[in-house]
Order: structure tokens, then sequence, then C-alpha cells
């Protein structure tokens, strides 16, 4: 029988570990529908024995559910799911407070990148949790000799399920993943609220800058641009929206936004945030028409959004204007900016969603990986959505651990709603 490696992991300094912990046990503070299952799962042991690969951000909420596998007797690997997401004092932590090899560091170049995520498969995982899909691509392409031993997975974010999708689709998944990201407990609040918020805290602690009487360009009316466009209406910037999709395009007008293709947007446009899941969303057409002094990033999974090569080649020189701020002068003598290095600026240059909406996020993560332990022999190589009874236990346990409560119907409305025979 094969076993899996004992590794304890790649942090960037396990001297930061003090201050992961302090971190970690703030966010679990906030955590409270993660905190009632991790309780249950001390309990129940559902998890016992299964090996589990995990390539997500790295963040102090990440850290609580891989706690929460882990004391439900998972053995748990983690790796990064994105080069500049990683909190390095929480990956230290991880590793030194709570026994959990991890494979982050915030910056590491695409070889350390995908190093991690070899070095995470090596645990042989009969479970994987991803997000964005690399871990079961290479799981998938690369380790084929692992699929053997895999039980099921999770995905995390809108672009990871449409590429698990698309491997369903052609017959290259191997085994069924339940689509985390599909619950509305996770992309009604996550995508929007979390998304909304965060990618607005990394614009301004990136660049300082006033985004009341500003432009905000949004690429994408998703739940993840909606977000985007409420949070920076509220700061008082001037939205437009791009889209593709008509229906999306409509309710952006009726939402209150103006809505235009991009090639008149980026005449403009103060600050651009793609958030589509494509890309070269922001391409070299683009570039040659934003007016100085232009701002761009990325909210979306992969850095690909915005064209980076097309713009590199447009201009005559680039520096780092601030930490997390390329300037690149184009030809004409315009400045143009991007953030993050294209990558999802919310965790680049920001801490990421807050640690209340990850929450009912990551009680769908567990809940689900519980629900394949049990199920996965019944099901398919397809993609699978959480199912009801799940998601709506997760909202009703989030509401009440904000105080609320809900009604009840009496047994004469139940009557009501399930007959046909009382009409006006």
């Amino acid at each position: 029988m094969e076993t899996a490696s004992k590794v304890s992991g790649d942090v960037k300094d396990i001297a930061l570990a003090g201050v992961g912990k302090r971190r970690i046990e703030w966010a679990n503070q906030h955590m409270p529908v993660l905190q009632i299952i991790r309780k249950q799962f001390i309990k129940d042991q559902p998890l016992k024995g299964i090996r589990m690969s995990a390539c997500l951000h790295v963040t102090s909420e990440t850290a609580n559910l891989a706690i929460t596998l882990r004391d439900g007797g998972a053995d748990v690997v983690l790796c990064a799911s994105n080069p500049l997401s990683t909190q390095d004092d929480v990956a230290a932590s991880l590793v030194k407070d709570y026994g959990i090899p991890t494979f982050a560091i915030k910056g590491e170049d695409n070889a350390t990148y995908y190093a991690h995520i070899s070095a995470a498969l090596d645990h042989l995982p009969q479970i994987t949790l991803d997000d964005g899909a690399d871990l079961v691509t290479q799981l998938l392409t690369k380790r084929t000799d692992l699929v053997k031993n895999v039980i099921g997975g999770t995905e995390e974010t809108t672009t990871g399920v449409i590429r698990l999708r698309a491997m369903a689709k052609d017959g290259t998944l191997k085994y069924p993943i339940i689509a985390v990201n599909d619950a509305l407990t996770k992309h009604l609040f996550d995508n929007r609220y979390g998304t909304g918020q965060s990618t607005l805290d990394g614009i301004i602690r990136a660049t300082n800058l006033l985004v009341a009487g500003l432009r905000v360009v949004i690429a994408g009316y998703g739940w993840c641009g909606r977000g985007v466009a409420m949070r920076a209406k509220g700061l008082g910037a001037d939205v437009i929206v791009t889209e593709i999709n008509p229906t999306r395009a409509i309710e952006a007008v009726m939402d209150g936004f103006r809505v235009m293709p991009m090639a008149e947007a980026a005449k403009i446009g103060d600050i651009f945030v793609t958030v589509t899941g494509n890309k070269s969303v922001l391409a070299a057409e683009h570039f040659e028409n934003m007016k100085d002094g232009a701002v761009m990033c990325n909210s979306g999974h992969f850095n690909v959004e915005i064209d980076i090569a097309a713009l590199e080649k447009l201009s005559s020189s680039k520096k780092q204007a601030r930490v997390m701020v390329d300037e690149y002068v184009m030809r004409d003598g315009r400045k143009i900016y991007l953030l993050g290095d294209g990558r999802l600026i919310n965790l680049a240059a920001a801490e990421g969603h807050p640690a209340a909406v990850m929450d009912m996020s990551f009680a769908n993560q567990a809940l689900s990986v519980d629900h394949l332990i049990k199920h996965a022999s019944e099901m398919g190589k397809q993609v699978y959505p959480v199912p009801e009874v799940l998601d709506r236990q997760i909202a009703k346990l989030k509401l009440e651990s904000m105080g609320f409560q809900l009604d009840k119907l009496t047994a004469e409305q139940e009557h009501y709603l399930a007959s046909w025979d009382e009409g006006t």
C-alpha cells in the first residue's frame, strides 16, 4: 500500500508563526458557523484517516478551514493557489503551531508555485480541495498515477468551476467534484460582498487614491462585478460596466450604472477592474487609448485578464511606483499603472475576503468534503452542486449566529402551498 511522504512544508520564515497564530485566532472569532462544524467534527471524526491536499489561498480564514478538517480526523497538506495571495505569517503558524504541512511563500515564482503543488500531490490525496483547479489539472495531466487514490474533490471559485466543467465535458475529469462556488451561501455573499469590499480595499491600500469622483470601469457584472460596482458606488465613484451578456448588462443599467464597450470606456476610465474569468479583457487597443494616470487591476482568479505582454511591448519603460504598483510609460509619454502584477488585487495588496463572509464559504467546503466521503461512490465523474440541504443549513446557522430568527409556516400555510383547490 502506498503511503504519503511526511514533510513539514516550505514557508518564508517560521519565526513569523506568532503573528500568524494571532491572525488565525482573530479570524476564528468571526467564523461561528465553521466553529459549530468543527465542534461536531471533533466529536464525530467523520474525516478520520482521509488524506487531503488543498490548493487554496493561504490566509487566516483558510487556516481555520484546514484546522477544522484536521480536527475532523483528516491528514491535511496545504499549498497556495496563487503566487501573491499567501500570508507568510499564517503559513508559518500552520506549520509550527498546528502541524499542518504548508507549501506557500508570498511572491513565489512560477517554478516554485508548481513545485509546491507537486509537493501537495506527493501526499497522495484521497480528497482534493482546489481554488482555480490548478491542483486538479496537475493531477490529471502530470500525476495521473495518483488518480486511483482519489475519492472526490471540491472547487472554490468560478474560474475553477468553468475549467472543471470543460474537463467533465471532454471526459478528462476522473472523479466527482462539488462546485462549492455555486452554493447560494457562497457566491451570493463571498463573491459579491467579499470581492466587493476586499477589491476596493486592495486598490486603496496599493494606491491611496480617493475613489470619490473617479470613473471606475468594471469588466464583468457577475456576482463579483456586482459587488465591486456596489462598493465603488458607495465610495462615490462614477461606475461604468462592460459586459458581453445582455441580461447582466441591462441589470447593471437598472442598478444605476452606465454600460458601454471597453473600447469606449478605455478612453474615459480612471480605474479599471477586471472580474470576468476570461483573458485579454484589457488589451493593446485599450492601453493605446487610456488616459495618462489610468490604473488597472484584476480581481478575477488568474492574471490573464490584463494582457501584460502587450503592455510591456507598448511601453518605453517600467518601474515600481509604490509597493504593488508598476508604472508603465507609453511611448507618447502617458503613464499607466498596473496593480499587483495583474493578480488578485484583493489578496496581493490586501487581506482577501473578511472572515465573516468566508465563514459560509468554508462551511460549504467542510460539509462538502464530509458529503463526498459518504457519497462519492454513488457519484459520477462530473461537477455537482452543493446539496441544497447543506446550503440551507449553513444559511440558517449564519443567521442564528448573527442574532436573527426566521418565521415558520403554520400548518394551514403549508397546506395552502401544497394544494391547488383554493383560488380567488
